[in-house]
């Protein structure tokens, strides 16, 4: 089994609903082998990995997978399940995946993941395993230590508890969750509504207070300056400072640094000189800038405020053991370690025990060592913090901290300036007032809240729900996206849409074929209809709505960006790509852009073309509202929907309406559409109903929608490359993107309406299409050109130089309608299209289906220039 590629789906894709990644793979003559002929494949397999013994494999009984591998099942199939089995012993609950031939040996492998760099570990081992047990890898598969590695990269993907609570806090309310990138940052909400998080900061945390907190001397000075009681301490240079101030303050001393976390490099109850020099030296060797306080007695507690509002408190207790007579201390510390709550770091509700120099050092003041065995019933503290961090266990002590208490910690935030925090108190008894019997030790910044949502014992407390309510005060985190696919139209449709919405008073992020536009500002110019373009637009903080072309080939390589639209658009579906990754049919195809209305809101709006029959195979994959658009007020299918309460867009007599809870409105007649060119361009007036059926789907007002069909042009401003005509010298000059059979047909027909004299085309098909297609170009072009120029992509996509226009040319000079002498090839783009106008007169119509718009509006420019500049001469 040799890898050949990895797709990563971020999202909802073509595959799953879910994340999940395909590989690619060659099974390299092992195609049609199922493991039961590969000599002790199966009993090793499960052997090594008895984890797949509860995998079902779509049998609704125990151990399902196995009987099918007892049965005949395949490499690529035992690959999915392994690799999925792997991700379970890590402990990521992912179950769905599958595998299916492309062609011969090759297959894909689908297999959800949570942590995309941990999945791909497990595949790797899992293609290891397969080989291995199939003699072509001849190498040992040390199993444990590549699980080992496999947790530790686990680990390190792991968001941690926190940040988990607080992102699922915020999908439970349907706001939108995105990971940027592998910074550790996480942006809740879209647009201009979106708030970044880092663990438990957010956006709108102070930096000065978040500094002052780190600087425990400074928020300590604070606090006292506020009438916080705090512990006495000082800040220590060197031995002398140490030993005079230690007289001033007394013992028993904790030295700590000035700037930490987490606990670390704490030393507390430190009873005379010399332990107290030792421990300084320990410090100074690991830190810069220590202090010096006064050690107080009492319970530690943890207290969370989040604006302004004491939301949860913890007692928090060191980690321990109790002998049982028979264990050692070591023995006790990992009988505690194996407690499925306890993690490495931070991705479960508790962590290990690490056994380090400091509970060495805790067990030995106790009298013990690590082999000691503890008499049953006693008791020992293995840390003198009782950080979570380290080993630690919350108690929940939210129901009976002191109001006053309560009031003291809001004052401590507020002191600091800090809007979500974790204050740290030790005071013998939380319901007694800390004025009388504790202190304020130190106040956190982005405090860990796992203690608070799993204690040890008490009520969960979630402190998540009361951050998100925070952040999302005054929003729901969520702007309008539509999303548009099709064949055709798409990009006309999304441009209209986004323009509307912008006379709406919409601020307004858009992604086309022709680049990336914030508020009608082009940002980056390409084709940028995929998951990248459409993400660094649901991020940007200048839109509060989204207006976003998917396309197939972004839609097959990354999936969507978003997880729901308000509305989804589906323009149209033909025959265009056939052939290429992997959609060998109008089903395979159909079933790629069906994910745009699948992944829509329950309450939004999927928009489908009545008259197109394969797009109305859809209608039962939509799960939200339905809207149907048509050119006849009489298709059937419309008027169902109509009838079950959804929503009609159609065209009758000329003017457009819509059919809304049963009523009818007016909303246009096509005349006052410019992009109609008085009722000639059908296809516009297509493109302009499905942007119509979507403008009302997210709740635009009629007389705007009607207002932004007005205004809106086909010109290199709104809508560039899209049937822009220009005057130049009496001769209509247009370009059009159009590439494929649909596309060419629907302006050859409009030519014929706006015919005066001759018709010259300057055509093009791009070279990944069938020849069959290119053939049915030629054919069309021939019908209804009178003269044609043969051109060609720069980008050939696979073909030799020449190949497409030999194609062309063969197919228009078999119909026998235009003569050998009117079919000329000029291979470049712009010189073509240049002959063309040369060979033009007023009142002809030069149209070139175009690869690159910029170079041949220049062209055009030019022209139009030195017409004018003719012309005032001549005047």
């Amino acid at each position: 089994m040799r890898l050949e590629n990895i797709r990563i789906f971020e999202g909802r894709n073509i595959y799953s609903h879910r994340k999940c990644i395909r590989a690619d793979v060659d099974l390299e003559g092992y195609e049609e082998t199922p493991s039961k002929d590969i000599d002790e494949f199966n009993r090793c397999l499960i052997r090594m990995i008895p984890e797949l013994s509860t995998h079902r494999c779509g049998i609704d009984e125990d151990s399902g997978f196995i009987k099918r591998l007892m049965e005949s099942t395949y490499l690529a199939h035992i690959c999915e399940h392994i690799t999925i089995a792997l991700q379970n012993i890590a402990g990521i609950d992912v179950s769905y995946g599958k595998a299916r031939e492309i062609q011969g040996p090759k297959y894909y492998i689908i297999f959800e993941y949570r942590y995309r760099e941990t999945a791909l570990k497990c595949f790797y081992l899992a293609m290891d395993i397969v080989n291995k047990l199939i003699g072509k890898n001849d190498k040992l598969i040390n199993f444990d230590d590549r699980i080992k590695n496999i947790k530790r990269c686990m680990i390190d993907e792991n968001m941690g508890t926190s940040t988990e609570a607080i992102c699922n806090e915020a999908k439970k309310r349907g706001i939108p969750v995105m990971k940027l990138g592998e910074t550790g940052l996480v942006q809740l909400g879209l647009g201009k509504y979106g708030k970044i998080i880092e663990s438990t900061i957010c956006e709108n945390t102070g930096t000065v207070a978040v500094d002052i907190s780190c600087d425990k001397m400074a928020s300590k000075e604070i606090l006292r300056m506020n009438g916080i009681p705090v512990s006495s301490g000082f800040k220590i240079n060197d031995e002398m400072e140490l030993l005079d101030y230690s007289r001033t303050l007394g013992y028993p001393l904790v030295l700590k640094p000035q700037f930490g976390n987490h606990g670390k490099g704490v030393i507390t109850n430190i009873l005379k000189e010399e332990e107290l020099l030792k421990a300084y030296n320990k410090l100074k060797s690991e830190y810069k800038d220590i202090i010096l306080e006064n050690h107080i007695y009492g319970n530690d507690y943890r207290v969370c405020v989040v604006d302004g509002k004491v939301e949860a408190a913890a007692l928090r207790i060191p980690p321990f053991v109790v002998g049982d007579g028979l264990n050692t201390i070591k023995g006790l510390i990992d009988n505690l370690n194996h407690d499925p709550r306890r993690g490495c770091d931070h991705e479960k509700p508790l962590t290990r025990i690490k056994i380090d120099e400091e509970v060495i050092a805790h067990i030995a003041a106790c009298g013990y060592k690590l082999h000691s065995v503890l008499e049953k019933g006693t008791k020992i503290y293995l840390r003198g913090n009782a950080n979570i961090s380290t080993g630690g266990i919350a108690i929940d002590c939210t129901d009976i901290i002191s109001d006053e208490n309560k009031e003291l910690c809001v004052r401590a935030a507020e002191a600091v300036g800090l809007n979500i925090c974790g204050i740290d108190l030790c005071c013998k008894d939380i319901k007694k007032s800390l004025l009388e019997q504790g202190v304020v030790l130190e106040i956190n910044a982005s405090p860990g809240i796992r203690m608070h949502h799993y204690p040890s014992q008490g009520k969960p407390r979630n402190v998540s729900e009361a951050i998100v309510n925070m952040m999302f005060k005054y929003t729901n985190g969520n702007i309008p996206i539509i999303s548009v696919t099709g064949t055709n139209g798409k990009t006309t449709t999304t441009r209209l849409i986004a323009h509307t919405m912008s006379l709406a008073g919409y601020h307004v992020g858009m992604t086309v074929t022709g680049g990336i536009y914030i508020n009608n500002e082009c940002v980056e110019k390409g084709d940028t209809t995929g998951f990248d373009s459409a993400k660094r637009i649901l991020i940007n903080r200048n839109i509060d709505a989204a207006v976003l072309e998917c396309a197939r080939g972004g839609i097959i390589r990354r999936g969507l960006a978003y997880d729901l639209a308000d509305v989804g658009i589906i323009t149209n579906i033909t025959g265009d790509h056939i052939g290429l990754d992997g959609i060998k049919n109008l089903k395979d195809l159909a079933s790629v852009k069906s994910l745009v209305v699948e992944a829509v809101k329950e309450e939004g709006y999927a928009v489908i073309n009545g008259d197109d029959t394969v797009s109305v195979t859809l209608i039962d994959r939509i799960k939200s509202n339905l809207v149907v658009f048509s050119m006849n007020k009489e298709n059937e299918i419309m008027k169902k929907a109509i009838r079950d309460g959804g929503i009609g867009v159609y065209l009758c007599n000329e003017i457009i309406y819509a059919s809304v809870a049963h009523k009818q409105i007016n909303i246009i007649n096509v005349n006052d559409i410019p992009i109609a060119y008085d009722g000639k361009l059908r296809f516009n007036i297509e493109n302009c109903l499905a942007s119509i059926a979507g403008l009302i789907g997210i709740g635009i007002d009629y007389n705007i929608i009607a207002k932004g069909l007005k205004t809106f042009r086909c010109d290199e401003s709104l809508n560039p490359a899209r049937f822009n005509m220009f005057n130049v010298g009496g001769i209509k000059v247009i370009l059009d993107y159009g590439h494929n059979i649909e596309g060419y047909k629907s302006v050859v027909q409009a030519l014929k309406s706006m015919k005066e004299n001759k018709v010259i085309g300057v055509i093009g098909v791009p070279g990944d299409r069938k020849d069959e297609d290119i053939n049915r170009v030629g054919e069309i072009c021939a019908e209804g050109f009178d003269y044609i120029y043969i051109k060609e992509d720069k980008d050939r996509r696979g073909r030799r130089s020449g190949e497409v226009a030999k194609i062309l040319e063969d197919s228009i000079l078999d119909t026998k309608k235009i003569s050998r002498e009117r079919v000329e090839i000029e291979l470049k783009e712009e010189e073509a299209f240049t002959k063309a106008i040369d060979n033009a007169n007023p009142k002809d119509i030069v149209i070139v289906f175009l690869e690159e718009y910029e170079p041949l509006l220049n062209i055009v420019k030019s022209r139009i220039k030195y017409e004018e500049k003719k012309e005032k001469i001549m005047a």
